[in-house]
């Protein structure tokens, strides 16, 4: 469930002076976009002349492998290579697809809202989402502009699948599980205007809401470790209800793997029979205490309540 974005802060000025090779860096800092982190992040991108705020995300998502200790502290090499790794597949991605989505600008009002199929959607955010893949089975809509019809932002709704959070909803605001469905990718491109996501989701909302009339709520999941804060979910008059501990970042190969990835590959997503059934691969979780997660939810009739934040659930894996 893990998937959304909103509100990463970013600097853009390349580093002053080269940082000493034996300083370490807080996990955290990285997170917060604070410099050192933000600095050496605008150097590769510029040097691989790939998206920064892109290139952060991917990063983040990988650091916890090699952070270590209570602080969740990486060395500046780990860092720099990370970030090097990551402009490296960045950039064969972008190139992959560069003519599946526009290169140029166009102001929001000139965008058309669609539903596209699930095909077009997933190539696009097999490349270029950060998770680097996409849910089977969902509905796929999509801005797009007005010269070629190239999707500029591109959101998916599968059934809610996350067992504790249906649970929940259930018992604290009594909406079946059935009548539940969850946002479980956003994306956008380089191109795209401000606001393109949250008027994505307020388009999203109508259509389902006319194209599944049973349909009760909207859920998504945003992930903090990522330096996600959930604005645009916010902005399109989203609440926060839930918050869910985290659980541990998982690794095929040092690559970043979901559970439910593994499970399709693999038949499983226990990391000691993985590597019993594949001895040549590398297997690895996070071992730095991770931050929680925040469920946003938007009922699909009607104002959608906010909690205030000693009322807000939180929930184990």
């Amino acid at each position: 469930m893990p998937t959304t974005s909103g509100g990463v802060g970013l600097r853009t000025e390349p580093a002053s002076a080269p940082a000493s090779a034996g300083r370490r860096v807080r996990l955290s800092e990285c997170v917060a976009v604070e410099p050192p982190f933000s600095d050496w992040a605008a150097e590769v991108a510029k040097h691989f002349d790939v998206g920064l705020r892109a290139l952060i995300v991917r990063t983040l998502l990988h650091l916890p492998r090699v952070a270590s200790g209570r602080q969740g502290t990486i060395g500046n090499r780990q860092v720099r290579a990370a970030l090097e790794t990551a402009a490296h597949q960045l950039r064969d991605d972008e190139r992959r697809t560069a003519g599946l989505v526009p290169q140029d600008s166009f102001e929001l009002r000139d965008l058309k809202f669609a539903a596209i199929r699930p095909e077009a959607a997933n190539t696009v955010l097999a490349a270029r989402h950060y998770l680097r893949s996409a849910r089977a089975g969902s509905l796929c809509f999509a801005l797009l502009d007005p010269r070629a019809g190239l999707p500029v932002s591109i959101g998916t709704v599968s059934p809610l699948q996350w067992r504790r959070v249906a649970v929940h909803l259930r018992g604290r605001f009594g909406i079946a599980q059935e009548n539940i469905m969850d946002v479980s990718r956003v994306y956008s491109c380089d191109t795209a205007p401000p606001n393109a996501i949250s008027y994505l989701l307020a388009r999203m909302r109508d259509e389902i809401r006319r194209s599944h009339p049973r349909v009760e709520l909207l859920t998504t999941a945003v992930d903090t470790n990522l330096g996600f804060t959930g604005a645009s979910y916010r902005a399109a008059n989203w609440q926060q209800w839930i918050t869910v501990g985290p659980r541990p970042y998982l690794y095929h190969n040092k690559q970043y793997v979901s559970p439910r990835q593994l499970r399709s590959q693999f038949g499983t997503a226990a990391l000691p029979e993985l590597q019993k059934r594949c001895p040549d691969d590398t297997f690895e979780q996070s071992r730095v205490r991770l931050a929680d997660s925040l469920i946003f939810c938007l009922r699909m009739r009607g104002k959608t309540e906010a909690l205030a934040p000693e009322s807000r659930r939180r929930l184990l894996r």
